[in-house]
């Protein structure tokens, strides 16, 4: 209840809301607070008095009664605002004066939980625009919403922090020792606070698995930076709405940005449409015990980026910033040691890479470059070192001078594992399908990929001489990182790696040259599995290998038909290139999957079509690959499809292929739109295919149309992917619903990764009593006999009357319970049956997979 009023004994109401007769200006005993009066008062109060419009008078009387209270308090100086407050409330009540409501005063001395939610909300909306340039940043704007949690929470008072917060400031905001107040000066000088409470915003990155140390950085760097210019650096008050919310008004107001208060306030503009329940398909909830039952928080793309962080770091923790020692052993076996040679050039790199990096990110981020930098160096020891091993099993030699003492070699792969850490922490992505306009670098506020490759001044084809041989030196690379470097594979195939100044066209100048013209990749080959075994080092030290021109069917039968003791002339052997070779090999399996995909959208009812447009379509690749420079894959295929239905009198325009293009995967309205006609002009794929594409082809696709067309070019064979993903879950042949997936990581917990499991068995770590383990055994040495009788007989499993996920161990079929452990056992008993076919299956991959090499 309120005070009641001095020399009266009237009560007043809980909050005081104003009239038509106490708002009178009759009542007002002056319409504005007059600064100049109270220059004797402190000057906080003051600017508390103004944000409520009371009066001079009140001003006065508040400030006597709080002299009066203040020798008989002992409060800390991040509660002194509250007493003021309290003391403007009872004078207001005393007076009768209606300048503000109770809630207004709570929410001027913050005693609002909301509108502290609101201000960290602001603050940190407000922290993200003045200190990052590149503000879709997801890893470092959270690691500055948990600084600027911080910066509230110690300024909090206590009754509105959990427990555990509560604790971890509790040693920043004891009280201090009574000391008399009667001779100090009005003028009191503050205590000034740390600049961080290291305890506390280490709990809060424990509780949000964010890495310590990097937030620390950030708070040090651009967190103070931003501070200091609200002028709240040193100071233990809690931040005012009012200034936090008007200078992000005139922050977004300038960057034409949206207001991003609008997701605290839940817009309906921001917001997701809501969906009736009644829409939504729902799923029978298990009744799980205490035991088993793990509680899940929900996935989100923070949440995954931290667990995605938390592995990369992990799996270097025990990757020094140095070579190890069995990669110095390698180095020296070298006839020419490249120890020196590679410090250097990580110097320099490291230097072009931070400053590079904190011009695109933002001015205080050169520090998160080093950071980057410093995990990418430990990433490119181990792989380097991987690499190696397998070289030296391969070919028996631990000499890799001329490996090691190639700049470009480690060029790539320190790019290689810079951009794995850059898309570990969400800030390579491809933006605009990957498409730069014009074909032109893309803008320097984006570090996603080839940002790299530009700040390395390296081709886009050598550094895709690199990426298979890095995803197979590092098993531990996630499924997530595996797509995202295939994905830069095909950036680089379909587009990159045809810029003018790329090798590439050098290579297939000096194939063309050396009358290997007609067998770039031969055709035959397309049929079979994409499987080689060329390595790095095979296409960074042997860019050109001898190889046999493929013969006519008529010669090569002839020869074939001639004693073995009669050597017959052969053609002579041009060099053929292995980097040239693979890429081929992987360039037409990428354009044929691209083109089978377009044809199923447009050409459905003429399947007929498919293989001659892959003809014209290859041919163009493989003798008018100049058509390629500076263009897109894409911009050819449609050009080819378009062709080949116009001479086969097929109504299909340009304006349905591209709409049919629009919905395709990766894709751009810049590949059709920006189509480059001659050196610096551009224009619509239309004007590409009128003036380029038919000039340059016009005989080759007139030929279709003949009674002798060419002969068709065998179709690629199209793997679902030619990286493996050792890491990802396997389903149990026979089963729906059952797989198995290994643990990657013993530092995650078993129930992040599976969380919906009835039970998870994860080997290494507690199990509960050992009998368990007794049991396990026990069923599946006794299933296998009991499947083995059953076959025997020939009797045929009775089917269940209904077909439900297990429910607290019920059999449907009968109605009968069973316990927790008879649930396992039956469990196993369904899985063990599949074990012997799963071997069975292995086995024939494996021989399948060696007549395939062979």
């Amino acid at each position: 209840m309120p005070p009641k009023k001095r020399n009266s004994g009237a009560t007043q109401s809980k909050e005081m809301k104003p009239t038509a007769e106490n708002a009178s200006p009759e009542k007002k005993e002056s319409p504005e607070l007059s600064l100049k009066k109270h220059v004797d008062k402190d000057a906080e109060f003051v600017t508390l008095c103004k944000s409520l419009h009371v009066t001079d008078p009140v001003c006065d009387r508040a400030w006597t009664l709080w002299k009066t209270v203040q020798e008989s308090v002992d409060e800390a100086a991040d509660s002194q605002k509250k007493l003021w407050g309290a003391c403007l409330f009872v004078t207001v009540t005393d007076m009768d004066a209606t300048c503000f409501t109770l809630t207004q005063v709570l929410k001027a001395v913050c005693l609002k939980e909301r509108e502290s939610v609101r201000t960290c909300w602001t603050m940190f909306l407000l922290a993200k625009g003045r200190a990052l340039q590149m503000e879709d940043d997801l890893v470092i704007s959270f690691q500055l919403l948990l600084c600027t949690l911080e910066l509230i929470i110690k300024r909090c008072s206590p009754d509105l922090l959990q427990p555990l917060y509560k604790s971890a400031i509790s040693k920043i905001q004891s009280p201090p020792t009574r000391t008399s107040r009667r001779n100090q000066s009005k003028t009191k000088s503050r205590v000034v606070e740390p600049e961080v409470d290291v305890q506390l915003l280490e709990t809060l990155c424990k509780e949000n698995e964010c890495s310590a140390e990097e937030v620390k950085n950030v708070y040090q760097t651009s967190f103070m930076a931003f501070l200091e210019s609200m002028d709240l650096s040193r100071s233990p008050d809690f931040p005012q709405v009012n200034d936090v919310d008007q200078q992000y008004e005139e922050h977004y107001l300038k960057s034409r940005d949206i207001d991003g208060r609008m997701f605290f306030n839940g817009d309906e503009t921001v917001l997701a449409p809501k969906v009736e329940i009644s829409q939504v398909e729902r799923t029978p909830k298990k009744n799980l015990s205490d035991e088993d039952g793990v509680l899940v928080p929900p996935q989100t793309p923070i949440r995954a980026a931290m667990t995605s962080i938390q592995l990369l770091r992990g799996d270097l923790t025990s990757s020094g910033d140095q070579p190890s020692a069995n990669l110095v052993t390698y180095f020296k076996h070298c006839t020419v040691d490249p120890t020196q040679d590679v410090q250097k050039r990580l110097e320099t790199l490291g230097q072009v890479f931070s400053q590079r990096f904190g011009q695109a990110v933002g001015p205080r981020c050169v520090v998160y470059g080093r950071q980057r930098f410093t995990l990418g160096v430990r990433l490119y020891y181990r792989v380097m070192e991987e690499m190696l091993k397998s070289e030296e099993k391969r070919l028996s030699v631990q000499n890799f001078s001329k490996l090691l003492n190639d700049s470009t070699f480690h060029t790539s792969l320190l790019a290689c594992a810079l951009e794995v850490v850059m898309a570990t922490y969400g800030e390579s992505s491809f933006k605009n399908g990957g498409y730069s306009h014009g074909g032109a670098d893309l803008a320097e506020t984006d570090v996603c990929f080839p940002w790299i490759l530009n700040v390395f001044n390296l081709t886009a084809f050598d550094f895709y001489k690199v990426i298979e041989s890095f995803i197979k030196a590092d098993p531990t690379l996630s499924k997530e990182i595996v797509k995202h470097l295939e994905t830069c594979e095909n950036l680089i195939m379909e587009r990159l790696a045809w810029r003018t100044g790329s090798p590439l066209f050098e290579l297939l100048k000096q194939e063309h040259e050396s009358g290997g013209a007609e067998q770039v990749e031969t055709p035959a080959n397309f049929s079979q599995p994409l499987q080689h075994n060329h390595t790095a080092a095979d296409l960074y030290l042997s860019p050109m290998r001898p190889g046999l021109r493929v013969l006519p069917p008529e010669s090569s039968c002839q020869t074939s038909s001639q004693p073995a003791s009669q050597p017959t002339s052969q053609p002579p052997r041009p060099l053929k290139s292995n980097s040239l070779s693979l890429f081929y090999k992987k360039l037409y399996r990428l354009a044929y999957t691209r083109l089978k995909m377009l044809c199923s959208y447009l050409l459905s009812s003429h399947p007929e079509f498919e293989p001659i447009i892959w003809t014209l379509f290859q041919h163009t690749l493989q003798h008018e690959y100049e058509l390629m420079r500076d263009r897109h894959l894409d911009q050819l295929m449609m050009s080819a499809m378009y062709a080949i239905c116009k001479v086969k009198s097929v109504d299909l325009r340009f304006k349905t292929i591209v709409t049919a293009y629009k919905n395709m995967a990766n894709t751009s309205q810049e590949t059709f739109k920006h189509v480059l006609i001659t050196e610096g002009h551009y224009d619509s794929i239309i004007v590409f295919y009128n003036q380029v594409f038919m000039q340059k082809l016009k005989t080759n696709i007139l030929q279709y149309a003949s009674t002798r067309p060419p002969t068709l070019s065998p179709i690629p064979q199209i793997p679902c992917s030619p990286y493996k993903f050792p890491n990802s879950p396997l389903r149990v042949p026979g089963s729906n619903n059952v797989y198995i997936s290994p643990l990657k990581s013993a530092r995650m917990s078993p129930g992040i990764m599976t969380p919906r499991s009835k039970m998870l068995v994860s080997i290494g770590e507690s199990f509960g009593p050992s009998n368990r383990f007794q049991k396990i055994n026990q069923m599946v040495n006794s299933s296998d006999r009991s499947l083995k009788r059953t076959l025997d007989h020939g009797s045929t499993p009775k089917p269940l009357k209904r077909l439900r996920f297990d429910v607290d161990g019920q059999d449907e079929a009968d109605g009968s319970k069973s316990g927790g452990d008879s649930t396992l056992i039956q469990k196993l008993a369904e899985m063990s049956s599949t074990r012997s076919r799963m071997q069975e299956q292995k086995m024939k991959e494996d021989a399948e997979s060696r007549m395939e090499e062979l």
